[in-house]
């Protein structure tokens, strides 16, 4: 998916101003991260292609959505991906820091796929560290963003690598933040999961969603059946 654009059966992402690129790991995140009729107003934290943002508005087209990216670039190429798609009226793009960014309300839906490999080193190319790195966005500052600006029987969905969740999930419980379901992704059957998509509420959950997927089969690079079912909505080749 290192292509300059990427088309869906929907709408178009381009990517050729964007650190980090339409990734399988990300599309998943869209498509599994549940969205209510009841949903109003979403926030995007480093909506970056501003691909989680219009798969969202795929499934519920009256939400409206808040699109927060601090690289200039991104924001840029994000908002030119909007305004070529169905859904221009309801996603607003703003280029800022989510740490400083003047919040006038809550939100019923937050969604983020924050950067990873905390403690890896920092390669040369400064915007793919800003979008990769946790330098500039920790997960105590992504928590504390969450917990500020979830309305009470509201949804946070956080996509991350598996080793890096075992560090985030401690964190919550200084947030006041409970997981209420969680889905690990495995690269393909009989492998270990490598991310996981966690769904973070204010409320604790007497009982907690946990569900798996695998990418591909176990002998083969074909998807597998679980797969297609929840990319099909999205992807031309399913």
């Amino acid at each position: 998916m290192s292509n300059s654009y990427f088309k869906f059966k929907q709408f178009t992402i381009f990517q050729d101003k964007c650190a980090m690129k339409v990734s399988t790991d990300a599309c998943i995140h869209g498509a599994w991260t549940p969205v209510t009729e009841q949903a109003a107003k979403v926030l995007d934290i480093g909506t970056g292609t501003g691909l989680l943002s219009l798969m969202l508005l795929q499934r519920n087209n009256k939400m409206t959505v808040d699109a927060i990216e601090i690289d200039a670039d991104a924001a840029e190429q994000a908002a030119s991906n909007v305004k070529e798609s169905t859904w221009q009226e309801n996603i607003n793009i703003v280029c800022s820091d989510i740490r400083t960014y003047p919040f006038i309300h809550k939100y019923d839906l937050i969604i983020c796929n924050p950067p990873f490999f905390n403690k890896s080193l920092e390669g040369p190319n400064a915007q793919r560290n800003v979008a990769r790195h946790t330098s500039a966005l920790t997960y105590d500052d992504l928590l504390s963003v969450v917990s500020d600006n979830l309305i009470e029987s509201g949804v946070a969905s956080v996509l991350l690598p598996a080793k890096e969740f075992q560090e985030f999930e401690p964190l919550l419980n200084e947030y006041g933040l409970y997981i209420t379901g969680q889905l690990s992704i495995h690269p393909r059957e009989g492998a270990k999961a490598n991310r996981v998509v966690a769904l973070l509420s204010n409320k604790r959950q007497d009982k907690v969603l946990q569900e798996s997927l695998n990418i591909r089969q176990a002998n083969s690079d074909e998807y597998t059946q679980e797969f297609i079912e929840l990319l099909q909505p999205y992807y031309l080749s399913l």
